[in-house]
């Protein structure tokens, strides 16, 4: 069969296509623009990526079309598609009939923490022999792709409370079916979809819904917004990390390892690359959801020491001259914090923040009012500032005081990084884009 995936390079539905290839099916896609770690995956696999959304890309006709949401009515691809009458059919759900049908899904949904919890889960299953097959929002170190179909009948799904399509407003999880399903943290985000947090709880709460009663849910038993949709319903076991009566972690030792427990009993000593208690919390989620299939907590927790972390979640990029850069895909206050937080936890050393407001929450303001003290912990704040930014950011990070760098240019803010930058400062990037290659550009400029 061929499947033409319009939106291709999106780390969902590269995943997609890369278990779509592995299947045996031709796959080609289109897609406005493309870069790593996604496109060099696609190459990697072979299949064919066509820039733009042109309906020439859809000849001849393939058997069916996956769109992707980035896909809107006017696009010149899927307008041809409407109009010619070619069977087309949204991610989730080629997903779910063609993939998770008849397995046993592991489902990791929350605000933050998706991508290392769901990367940590699937190393916990694989190192148990379990082989399971996953689909991740990143590249984790230990697999070196983002997707695959796997060898048993688990697999494990970032499970995204995006929308699912522009002719389908669900959220993505909802077509997943989990029988096993992590609730890490929820916030408000996605203010482009969401009007506000309950319009998103709704969402979490179909989820819930779909989980069957031999299932369980992995919750964390901090947070009061999982508590009000957990008060909604519930009809599945319920096991709780961060909570007394749960998984909880001791404070790490001077060498970063810390004591699992669980019902407050020590379950063993996890020695765990990943710095910062919300990486912690997630290893948590990960032993717990993991314990679900018969994965002994002793294994879980040994499987940790070989987790080799994951593609722009804290990713040294390379060190100049005594300066380290850094590249992370926070774009939240809560996961700027604990980003900045992490960085500090890993050793001395100045943290000059570097930050581009690109999501669509993030260029609307939604968010602004606590942008400023998601920064408290950072020596320097460069803040990128174009002018298409929809807020006043001077005013909305004036609590920053002298320690904010606001630029509008890239060029400019990549200069003054650099006249600023010296030996022993840590330069931490975090968008949830390319943020125009700045990562090289800082290594080039510092290097000369």
């Amino acid at each position: 069969m061929h499947l033409h995936i319009l939106g291709i390079c999106g780390t969902f539905m590269g995943g997609i296509a890369a278990i779509a290839r592995e299947q045996g099916h031709t796959v080609t896609g289109s897609d406005a623009n493309a870069w790593p770690p996604m496109s060099t995956q696609l190459e990697a696999l072979g299949i064919g990526l066509m820039q733009g959304y042109a309906p020439e890309h859809l000849q001849p006709a393939p058997d069916v079309v996956v769109v992707g949401n980035v896909v809107t009515r006017g696009n010149p691809a899927m307008e041809y598609v409407l109009n010619q009458g070619l069977p087309y059919v949204s991610g989730p759900q080629w997903l779910a009939e063609n993939v998770l049908r008849d397995r046993h899904v592991l489902a990791v949904a929350g605000t933050h923490g998706k991508t290392t919890t769901t990367s940590i889960l699937a190393w916990v299953l694989e190192q148990a022999g379990l082989k399971p097959g996953f689909l991740i929002g990143g590249v984790p170190g230990n697999f070196g792709i983002s997707a695959r179909l796997g060898d048993s009948k688990y697999f494990v799904i970032e499970a995204d409370e995006y929308d699912t399509a522009f002719f389908d407003k669900r959220s993505k999880f909802v077509h997943y079916r989990p029988r096993t399903a992590i609730l890490n943290n929820l916030e408000y985000d996605h203010a482009d979809i969401f009007p506000d947090l309950a319009a998103i709880e709704r969402q979490f709460h179909h989820l819930i819904r779909t989980v069957p009663g031999e299932g369980q849910l992995v919750v964390n038993g901090g947070d009061a917004n999982l508590a009000r949709v957990l008060g909604m319903g519930c009809w599945s076991g319920v096991a709780r990390f961060d909570a007394a009566e749960g998984w909880q972690a001791s404070a790490p030792d001077v060498a970063g390892d810390f004591i699992v427990l669980h019902q407050s009993k020590p379950q063993g000593q996890a020695r765990f690359p990943l710095a910062g208690a919300h990486n912690r919390s997630n290893a948590l989620a990960a032993i717990a959801a993991a314990a679900h299939v018969g994965v002994a907590p002793a294994k879980a927790i040994a499987a940790l020491a070989s987790f080799s972390g994951i593609r722009r979640r804290l990713e040294l990029r390379g060190s100049v001259r005594g300066v380290e850069v850094y590249d992370d895909f926070a774009h939240h206050p809560t996961a700027i914090a604990v980003t900045v937080r992490a960085l500090k936890e890993k050793g001395a050393g100045r943290i000059l923040a570097v930050l581009e407001p690109r999501s669509n929450t993030m260029r609307l303001g939604s968010h602004k009012d606590e942008l400023a003290h998601s920064l408290d912990d950072a020596e320097i704040c460069f803040v990128y500032a174009p002018p298409t930014l929809k807020w006043d950011a001077a005013t909305a990070l004036a609590p920053i005081g002298s320690r904010l760098r606001l630029h509008g240019e890239l060029e400019a803010l990549v200069a003054a990084i650099t006249a600023e930058a010296q030996r022993g400062d840590r330069v931490l990037v975090m968008s949830n884009g390319d943020f125009g290659g700045i990562h090289g550009r800082l290594l080039a400029a510092l290097a000369d």
